[in-house]
């Protein structure tokens, strides 16, 4: 069994959630397809994420993935710092995705996760 977490979170625009949501899949972002994987990140990842790769940008959305529902698809490889990070190398369907939202930000500045309601 991994230690792992068996959640996980991909930052999307407008569009790419627009994409998800009405075609039921998400191959990936421009950085995505470059590097021939999705990328995600953990809790504990998901705000100095945004704050790196998405500052100044407005109208994005979090969505809370089940890596289970993924399987052999997700691996995890090291990035930012050495740190282990979540890479789906697959297409990202909206059945494994158990809720997104709007990015809000709590009061420290840290990103507000989905809930599943």
């Amino acid at each position: 069994m991994s230690d792992q977490p068996l959640v996980a979170y991909k930052v999307l625009t407008g569009p790419q959630m627009a994409v998800l949501e009405t075609e039921g899949v998400f191959a990936g972002a421009p950085i995505d397809l470059a590097d021939g994987y999705i990328h995600l990140s953990t809790e504990q990842q998901v705000t100095e994420t945004v704050e790196k790769h998405f500052a100044g940008q407005t109208d994005l959305h979090v969505a809370a993935v089940d890596l289970a529902v993924l399987g052999e698809a997700v691996k995890w490889e090291p990035s930012r710092g050495g740190q282990l990070f979540p890479h789906i190398y697959a297409a990202l369907p909206l059945n494994a995705v158990l809720a997104y939202g709007p990015l809000e930000r709590d009061a420290d500045g840290a990103v507000r996760l989905p809930v599943a309601g």
